[in-house]
């Protein structure tokens, strides 16, 4: 992982990319109150979908807002902060309601707190260097770790929901979506730990120098 000086963008708040990132912000709650209700308020199973549906929409844009900043020359100061704060939003605060209504639960607690350490860290670190003007560029693999990490969520947000409706498909009880995106959380883990190392070791590399 190299690092450079950051180059100065225009803030361009209303522009494409940023208005697809505010979205993404925007469906933190919906998504958090949508899960609220079904596990906590003891809702219908359908609202596990609906969550998933705007879980789904909000990751589409992580997609979108990068590919029109490149495709219209949009990048911006205030996407290239805000983009990283919204899908930390997405996957932490779906992570603590999985966690309390306890679809992550036992080892796998421990899955979620390594990816929610790894995030504190690497933002913790990007301020500091932030002050040095330097900037640590995203690698190929963080971002396939931020694919991941949707993909587990997602999973598991369909969770209870998807799990009934393959054992009505097959005749028999599964836990088919619940143990996938577990799982899934578990590799997202693994790529979560290599990539705060990196990230740790160019902080600590410039903090030598």
């Amino acid at each position: 992982m190299n690092s450079s000086q950051s180059p100065q963008l225009p803030a361009r708040p209303l522009a494409l990319p940023n208005l697809l990132t505010y979205a993404r912000i925007a469906a933190v709650p919906v998504v958090v109150g949508l899960l609220y209700w079904q596990s906590i308020l003891d809702g219908g199973l359908w609202i596990r979908w609906v969550a998933l549906a705007v879980f789904i929409v909000a990751g589409i844009t992580d997609v979108l807002d990068g590919y029109f900043a490149r495709m219209y020359g949009q990048q911006s100061s205030l996407g290239r902060m805000l983009d990283p704060i919204a899908d930390k939003l997405l996957v932490a605060s779906c992570l603590l309601m999985l966690a309390a209504e306890e679809t992550i639960r036992g080892w796998s607690l421990l899955a979620s707190v390594v990816i929610l350490c790894r995030e504190i860290l690497v933002s913790g670190l990007r301020e500091y260097l932030a002050e040095l003007r330097v900037s640590v560029p995203v690698s190929r693999l963080a971002k396939w770790k931020t694919t991941w990490q949707l993909v587990a969520v997602g999973f598991l947000i369909a969770g209870e929901a998807g799990d009934r409706l393959f054992s009505e498909i097959f005749k028999r009880e599964m836990l088919l979506i619940t143990t996938s995106g577990l799982a899934l959380l578990w590799l997202s883990a693994l790529v979560t730990l290599y990539t705060g190392w990196d990230y740790m070791r160019a902080g600590v590399r410039h903090m030598m120098d």
